[in-house]
């Protein structure tokens, strides 16, 4: 039984939990049932991938009949139809100091704004130096009026956050720095934040059939991943530590991202775990590749002690596909030696959808696993 087959169950079964009708007495019937009722397409749905036949679908039993070429174009849709629907808003005044970048340099990636947030309290001519924290998806990160989004209801407001948990004298404070996303074309933030050593052939080919946004793209050759963690690391860091009052070391430098920036900043983990000392991964979306960046963390992981990583995950909307994947997830970490609680922490948050105001409403709590006082 592949991945596919496996989340096509696991879904069934969590929704007849939810009704009452699926309990240990009788769970060996319910599986037959839905495996019978599977049968028709029960020779391709290892095949499949979860973005075809589940992402942003209605958690309905028709919409799980859906073909994957009628549930793609449903959550387009209604993908389109939620940004249209944007509330618009006033920008609120800033928390704390920000520099906005306009058009960060880069001999490794395309240009692009970066911002860089300062707590309250920061003075140039101090001595304090401050842990950094480093974001994605900059354009959604802080609400001001040079990002693209502003006056849109879309924004993760660290600033406000922070300021509130260090008011409380519940975490130190912390530099922040956002990185605005690739969005010159469609699939372009896709294919810098999908983690490329995980990305085989067949994995390749498996993400083109998910999804258009990979389609449009040459090959695996068009990922560059590595890159963007390489800029991050040997040029942006570089900079912000001889610009601004930083703990250079790796048990103060952080990163964080929601969805395909959960992906990147676990990848940076592996790939760079003497830069990173703790990573915060939203929302993670495994789902890209039918969970084979999880698969790859297997065998590509470092050892327990230095690094700490904090997962979490709703149950609405596409969140309600991720659990099974970030279930194994859990298992690749205590198999490596990670201790759940002390170098690695999963929350689940029942009723949470895949949205900023989501992310930004549980950011206390990743912010508390990384920079608590306690």
């Amino acid at each position: 039984m592949g991945p596919g087959t496996q989340v096509y169950l696991y879904v069934h079964i969590m929704k007849l939990r939810k009704k009452g009708l699926f309990y240990p007495g009788r769970s060996f019937f319910v599986v037959i049932l839905i495996l019978v009722n599977m049968s028709s397409e029960s020779i391709k749905a290892d095949n499949d991938t979860l973005s075809d036949k589940f992402r942003g679908h209605d958690k309905t039993e028709a919409a799980t009949m859906m073909t994957p070429k009628e549930a793609k174009q449903k959550m387009e849709k209604e993908s389109q139809e939620a940004k249209n629907n944007i509330a618009r808003i006033p920008i609120p005044p800033l928390k704390g100091a920000l520099t906005h970048y306009k058009d960060f340099p880069s001999k490794l990636i395309r240009p692009r704004p970066v911002d860089v947030w300062l707590p309250e309290g920061y003075d140039a001519s101090s001595n304090k130096r401050y842990p950094v924290i480093y974001m994605h998806d900059g354009q959604m990160i802080f609400h001001h009026a040079d990002s693209s989004l502003a006056g849109m209801d879309v924004f993760w407001n660290p600033d406000k956050v922070m300021t509130r948990l260090v008011n409380n004298n519940e975490v130190r404070p912390a530099i922040i720095v956002s990185i605005w996303m690739a969005d010159w074309t469609e699939g372009d933030r896709g294919l810098e934040l999908m983690p490329q050593k995980a990305v085989t052939d067949e994995v390749w080919r498996n993400m083109q059939e998910q999804s258009s946004k990979w389609r449009a793209k040459s090959g695996v050759g068009a990922l560059s991943s590595d890159k963007y963690l390489k800029f991050i690391v040997t040029e942006l860091k570089p900079f912000v530590d001889g610009t601004y009052l930083t703990l250079m070391d790796q048990p103060n430098t952080f990163i964080m991202g929601s969805s395909m920036g959960g992906l990147i900043s676990a990848y940076a983990i592996s790939e760079y775990p003497d830069v990173f000392g703790g990573a915060a991964c939203l929302s993670t979306d495994w789902t890209h590749g039918d969970g084979a960046v999880a698969r790859w963390f297997s065998d590509h992981w470092p050892a327990p002690g230095r690094n700490r990583i904090y997962y979490d995950y709703g149950t609405e909307g596409f969140e309600a596909y991720y659990e099974p994947f970030q279930l194994q997830m859990n298992e690749v970490l205590r198999g490596k030696g990670f201790i759940e609680g002390n170098d690695f922490m999963t929350q689940r948050f029942d009723g949470a959808d895949h949205s900023p105001k989501s992310w930004n409403a549980r950011l206390h709590v990743p912010l508390k696993f990384l920079l608590g006082n306690n």
